[in-house]
């Protein structure tokens, strides 16, 4: 097997993306919102239902191009979008997949891996317990190890998003990104700096690795209590998310968890949108935006696995 390919996040990284996930995933749709001067960047459209497959599907295709990928094949713990884009991914490359998780997952989780062509294991009844199992296969049958967010690939893969979104909204001022762990604001935030975008970094108020981390100077672990929680809720944001912050175009902004509430409620009245508390996240942050973030401002909706029940009222 050949050596893993290079890994450094940086612009030509997230053109290189571009390149090897083209025809793959699904071009980012842009709509226009209900507020002048606003679009919403519709990614929960995307395959698997999130914008985790971009960085998926780059991962393994890069390892692939540069033999890098063992006959073990991939392996990931998560039950989230982010286990969901890889088997989706490794499914789509003929690559194994196994994906670990809690003994007490919710079935339907398990079984929408299992259609991907994943195989599940399940360990314990904590996450990390499935997590050191998923490490333990790694070193013991030499599989891949990916990671929901924390790597220069899944992150360049996701920042192909800017790009895309910038085709659809020429003169984009500013766009507005939920974040959790940071895979997705890293990549992001990478693609505008080349092009002078601004970009607020939206979390909630008790889930907030990258705002807690530009605080302290270091990336630190957090307490996770949010509506948003199951797919922000990261305890610690990626060192490249926390670099990526430190420039001058990022603006890191915390919001409540009732705005967040409000802001995924007003999307399926207004547009008929269902999305995941977390892709609502970024709209909330628009909102209690004390001033205007330009004449073009894109709020990415970055997901859509959830249950639309809460949102939907009988009807008589």
């Amino acid at each position: 097997m050949q050596a893993a390919p290079a890994q450094q996040l940086d612009h030509a990284a997230v053109r290189a993306a571009a390149d090897r996930i083209a025809g793959a995933v699904r071009p980012v749709a842009v709509a226009p919102a209900a507020d002048e001067g606003v679009w919403y960047a519709l990614e929960y459209l995307q395959h698997t239902g999130s914008f985790k497959a971009r960085g998926a599907r780059n991962f393994l295709a890069a390892h692939h191009e540069a033999g890098a990928l063992p006959a073990a094949g991939v392996t990931i713990a998560s039950g989230g979008n982010a286990g969901l884009a890889c088997a989706w991914a490794a499914r789509a490359l003929s690559v194994p997949a196994t994906v670990f998780l809690p003994a007490n997952a919710p079935r339907v989780k398990v079984d929408r891996l299992r259609g991907y062509g994943a195989e599940v294991r399940l360990v314990g009844d904590r996450y990390a317990e499935a997590l050191a199992a998923c490490e333990e296969f790694a070193a013991t049958s030499g599989a891949l190890s990916s990671h929901a967010y924390d790597h220069p690939l899944i992150a360049a893969g996701a920042g192909t998003l800017l790009d895309e979104i910038r085709g659809a909204l020429p003169g984009l001022d500013a766009v507005v990104v939920a974040v959790g762990g940071g895979g997705l604001f890293a990549g992001v935030a990478t693609a505008a700096r080349e092009h002078g975008v601004r970009v607020v970094a939206a979390e909630p108020e008790n889930c907030r690795a990258l705002n807690a981390a530009l605080a302290a100077g270091r990336v630190v672990d957090v307490a996770v209590d949010s509506v948003a929680a199951d797919s922000l809720g990261a305890t610690r944001v990626s060192a490249d998310a926390l670099a990526a912050a430190r420039q001058e175009h990022v603006t890191s902004v915390l919001v409540p968890d009732a705005a967040i509430t409000a802001a995924r409620r007003a999307l399926w009245e207004e547009h008929r949108i269902v999305v995941e508390a977390g892709a609502a996240t970024a709209l909330a942050a628009l909102r209690g935006a004390p001033e205007p973030l330009g004449e073009r401002v894109a709020v990415i909706l970055c997901g859509a696995n959830t249950d639309p029940g809460d949102l939907v009222t009988p009807t008589a």
